[in-house]
């Protein structure tokens, strides 16, 4: 079920989404974001984040704005005040099984699945809904315009790197501890050197199977 009210403009304030939504007397209001499409290897991470209303953000923004410092302070504010957070995966063999589009959905809504406190809505960042029953906005560039998008995104963020960090561990020679899996020239020479490894998404462009 989608939720129809007026968009917001970047200038708006960071709570006006929420705020729309608990006028309708829909609160808690869990906001809903994912990290890790556009990457080669690893998998796509989702995050939902129920905020108290009203929480002063702090600084909350989008994370790719942020520096890991910043993220990493955030995240921990957020996890310490949030109503609920919740952080779900999906690995790469279902991304190459099906695709980056359905399985960062599906990401989505176990993230959502898994909140202590169930949602009476949801703030979904980008233009395309989530396969659930709870009343839900779409909300294009969510993660500059809400609070709680924002917030989601931060921690999905955090989780993500430091889940590609441990994995350069396991596969020192990608260096996915620097670029996290994304499609930079560093780690786009080492797939040519080395191929694939068990993380790597086999069906992206790029990837190349020796």
């Amino acid at each position: 079920m989608s939720l129809l009210f007026p968009g917001t403009s970047p200038g708006a304030s960071m709570w006006l989404h929420e705020s729309l939504l608990a006028d309708q007397g829909l609160w808690p209001v869990a906001g809903v974001d994912e990290v890790g499409r556009g990457c080669l290897a690893g998998p796509v991470v989702a995050a939902a984040v129920i905020l108290p209303h009203n929480l002063e953000k702090e600084g909350v923004a989008d994370s790719k704005t942020l520096s890991p410092r910043e993220r990493s302070r955030l995240d921990i504010l957020i996890r310490k005040r949030a109503v609920a957070v919740a952080v779900a995966e999906v690995g790469s063999r279902e991304i190459d099984s099906t695709n980056i589009l359905k399985a960062s959905l599906k990401a989505m809504k176990f993230a959502v699945d898994a909140l202590s406190v169930r949602p009476r809505a949801i703030l979904v960042d980008g233009n395309q809904p989530i396969p659930h029953t709870i009343p839900q906005k779409t909300v294009i560039h969510g993660d500059s315009i809400s609070c709680s998008i924002a917030a989601a995104s931060i921690v999905a963020k955090v989780y993500r790197d430091r889940l590609m960090e441990n994995f350069s561990a396991e596969f020192p020679q990608y260096n996915f501890e620097k670029h996290k899996g994304y499609a930079t020239q560093e780690h786009r020479n080492a797939l040519k050197h080395f191929g694939p490894c068990a993380i790597h998404r086999r069906s992206f462009k790029g990837v190349c199977c020796r």
